[in-house]
């Protein structure tokens, strides 16, 4: 049994769901993709599946399945590798779990200008403001979005913090893979 936190939507659930999975693999692991599918379509139309992924008959019929997909590639740029993302049908959503870096807002004037972006990312590795943060944010073909950010110093799910807009260039990015 999940120890994920009823949320009011079915988004929020699979994002909070593909949070507590991530946070069980433990820090410093690679981004992972999750395709987002209808529980109650995938028990219809693939039983066996279904039951592979431990969903049965559960009385649930409005939530959604994340199914993890294949290794997300570490020598390409994150943008990049979801522009050659298109999903089937089936799909009626996805997410993105991934680690990065963050600095307080304070910090930003005390960037040196002019530098390239690795001497930046070294910069901010070596700040003493620093955060390490995990994003998972989850986007529906019909542009719905959730996200949920979790501080490394504060690993707990009673401090993830949830919003429709706390990484939107991310949303953009996954929203972007729906797009024809």
């Amino acid at each position: 049994m999940s120890n994920t936190p009823m949320a009011a939507n079915p988004l929020t659930r699979a994002v909070l769901e593909i949070d507590e999975y991530v946070s069980g693999l433990g820090w410093d692991q690679s981004a992972r993709l999750f395709a987002l599918v209808d529980t109650a379509r995938l028990r219809a139309d693939q039983p066996s599946l279904a039951d592979r992924l431990g969903l049965g008959d559960e009385s649930e019929n409005s939530g959604l399945t994340p199914i993890e997909q294949d290794e997300v590639p570490t020598g390409k740029p994150l943008d990049e590798f979801l522009a050659t993302i298109a999903w089937p049908d089936a799909v009626v959503g996805c997410a993105l779990a991934v680690e990065r870096l963050m600095l307080p807002p304070s910090a930003e004037a005390q960037v040196p200008q002019g530098l390239s972006e690795a001497a930046l990312t070294k910069w901010v590795a070596d700040h003493p403001d620093r955060q390490e943060v995990r994003m998972t944010v989850g986007v529906l073909r019909d542009g719905t979005r959730e996200s949920a950010l979790r501080l490394r110093e504060k690993d707990s799910p009673t401090e993830v913090l949830t919003g429709s807009d706390l990484v939107p260039g991310l949303a953009e990015a996954l929203a972007a893979t729906f797009e024809e």
